[in-house]
């Protein structure tokens, strides 16, 4: 399908667009300082599956979608978190790293997830055949590849990352809305017929591990633009593939309704915290060094 080649293609000009505002020493300086990246990392794997779980449980959710909500839930982050830390005015790079760290732990973390949820919601355990080599492969063409381009154009032709810095930017948002759009398109009819049972826990789920990883990143003592990453970070998971795990690997298509629903309202979410970060910025984001 057009989309399939289309929507790879403009995350990676996403994270072209982001690499255009980054340098080295933007990484270094994330992995100078290691609570921040434990934080995320501790919001993404531990505190989302078990908020998951939690609402899954107080909904009381049927046993498939339980389940499905479980595994979007155990999925890494997604890759737009970059671009939607950035537009909050959060640390860039600290996203985009927290992206590839969790992507590469979730080769382990998933299938844990999974086989617990099998276990307590339908009575049975599962053996998840997880696509390690893939799934690397393309978070590393997705996120790595792109940025490294923009990050040496920034570097080596200055004057033209520049020039291209703000166009480029632009175009990144227009295209994240084009996706969020073409995700609703596609999905419409899945989103029409079980956003009402699934999308009030959804919602409560991505407005709940958003909160608490701004409060989790707060009590860790951490800066205003490491809270932002962390926050993002949590509420946006890589919805694809938990759409792929249910679909191909459980072979459930009732479990991939959890993803499907969630991939839209993430999205919704993020952009209503993006407006309310940039909102109580009040210096019109002069003071963007809050390292922590």
């Amino acid at each position: 399908m057009v989309i399939d080649t289309l929507l790879p293609l403009a995350l990676a000009f996403i994270m072209f667009a982001l690499g255009l505002t980054l340098v080295v020493a933007d990484f270094k300086r994330v992995f100078t300082r290691p609570r921040a990246m434990l934080i995320g990392v501790a919001g993404q794997m531990l505190v989302v599956p078990l908020f998951a779980f939690a609402i899954s449980l107080a909904w009381r959710l049927p046993p498939d979608m339980a389940v499905g909500l479980m595994i979007l839930a155990a999925c890494p982050g997604g890759v737009s978190s970059g671009l939607l830390t950035h537009l909050a005015r959060g640390d860039t790079a600290l996203s985009i790293s927290l992206t590839a760290v969790t992507s590469i732990a979730a080769v382990m973390s998933v299938p844990f997830v999974v086989d617990l949820s099998m276990r307590h919601f339908m009575q049975t355990a599962v053996s998840v055949d997880f696509p390690l080599l893939k799934m690397v492969r393309g978070v590393f063409l997705l996120t790595t590849v792109p940025v490294v381009l923009g990050m040496s154009i920034k570097a080596w032709r200055p004057a033209l990352a520049l020039r291209l810095e703000r166009p480029a930017g632009r175009l990144a948002t227009g295209l994240f809305i084009l996706i969020v759009l073409a995700t609703f398109f596609s999905q419409r009819q899945v989103l029409m017929e079980n956003l009402a049972s699934i999308g009030p826990a959804a919602m409560l789920l991505n407005a709940s591990v958003i909160a608490a990883g701004l409060g989790l990143a707060f009590a860790a003592g951490l800066g205003r633009r490491d809270r932002i990453a962390v926050a993002t970070e949590c509420g946006l998971q890589n919805a694809g593939l938990g759409i792929f795990i249910a679909a191909s690997v459980m072979q459930s298509p009732a479990m991939t309704v959890p993803s499907v629903v969630y991939a839209l309202l993430m999205n919704a979410g993020a952009i209503g915290f993006v407006f309310l970060m940039r909102g109580m910025d009040g210096d019109g984001g002069a003071r963007v060094k809050d390292g922590g």
